[in-house]
């Protein structure tokens, strides 16, 4: 079975394809035979070898990846899923040596597959596993109630775009941050009001919001300089592990291998791509043996929406 790997940490050319061995679903399990696999910035950590000390504990190939989408192929035996061969889902993979999502096969546990959305691509349904919980994480940890303010960084990616609808489903008001060439977009989003991106982001949040928000979704590393943003006794939250110690402000490490086997969270998530509440956004696709040029496109920056890997 074909996968993309690598044997050693270091640039997009590490990527190659490798040969894995063929698994099949156990109890409690289901194989999918995947479609798409989804670029993510995480992929790319792990490549150059930020998570070394963890997958050197076994064997390369290291596999990246982290959102799947396909067609179940395999049931194990006794499972109790209301999945279905021949359905169309989707997942998020807690990658671990060569259990990355760059695979033209993958077993997962049967309560981390979902069905994909209704009307959808699996290539756009790709885009949302990993993301999508990263920001319900985000969101569940900063626990706003409807009517109150919050902040979201780097409002223009990923992550970024997912908490803003999100919190517009829940009730939020959404101050977020753009780049004018970003601008339209965000607002698009669901964004009630639009800040200039830039270091000065905690002034210009208190421009408009004097007493500081409720909360805030980092999802442009901004730490810091973007905690003066919120009010006395608030609630951050950083997908970096960033905290702080100041002003009675709660900070959150957002961590979304925590809501690994949430498929409940997961098809909540469907469901509201479904009701028009989530944009799905594919920037480019590429074969999955072009891997690495979709690793050097990421990097250069400035890509809206998720590239993705394709399997024939």
């Amino acid at each position: 079975m074909r996968g993309i790997g690598l044997f050693e940490f270091g640039g997009p050319e590490v990527l190659q394809v490798v040969d894995l061995p063929q698994t099949h679903a156990a109890s409690g399990e289901v194989r999918v035979r995947v479609q798409a696999s989804t670029v993510n910035p995480t992929d790319t950590y792990l490549r150059k070898g930020a998570r070394a000390e963890m997958v050197r504990r076994d064997p390369p190939p290291y596999v990246p990846g982290m959102d799947v989408a396909g067609v179940i192929d395999e049931i194990g035996t006794g499972s109790a899923t209301r999945l279905a061969i021949g359905d169309n889902v989707m997942a998020m993979v807690v990658n671990r040596a060569s259990h990355g999502g760059y695979r033209e096969s993958i077993v997962l546990s049967a309560d981390a597959v979902v069905r994909a959305p209704a009307g959808v691509s699996l290539i756009e349904a790709a885009t949302l596993p990993m993301n999508g919980l990263t920001a319900r994480q985000s969101l569940d940890q900063l626990a706003l109630r409807p009517g109150q303010t919050l902040a979201v960084t780097g409002a223009a990616g990923c992550y970024g775009g997912y908490v803003v609808q999100l919190a517009k489903a829940d009730g939020l008001r959404v101050v977020a941050d753009a780049s004018s060439a970003d601008e339209a977009l965000v607002r698009s989003l669901g964004a009630d009001i639009v800040v200039p991106r830039g270091d000065d982001i905690a002034a210009q949040i208190r421009k408009v919001v004097a007493g500081g928000v409720d909360g805030l979704a980092d999802g442009s590393f901004q730490s810091g300089l973007a905690a003066g943003a919120v009010r006395d006794g608030g609630a951050f939250a950083s997908v970096r592990g960033w905290s702080g110690n100041e002003r009675g402000i709660t900070f959150h490490k957002t961590s979304v291998r925590d809501y690994n086997h949430r498929a409940d969270l997961l098809d909540r998530l469907r469901q509201q791509i479904e009701e028009g509440r989530i944009t799905l956004r594919v920037a480019a696709t590429f074969a999955a043996e072009r891997a690495a040029e979709a690793h050097r496109r990421l990097e250069a920056k400035g890509t809206r929406g998720r590239l993705v890997l394709t399997w024939s």
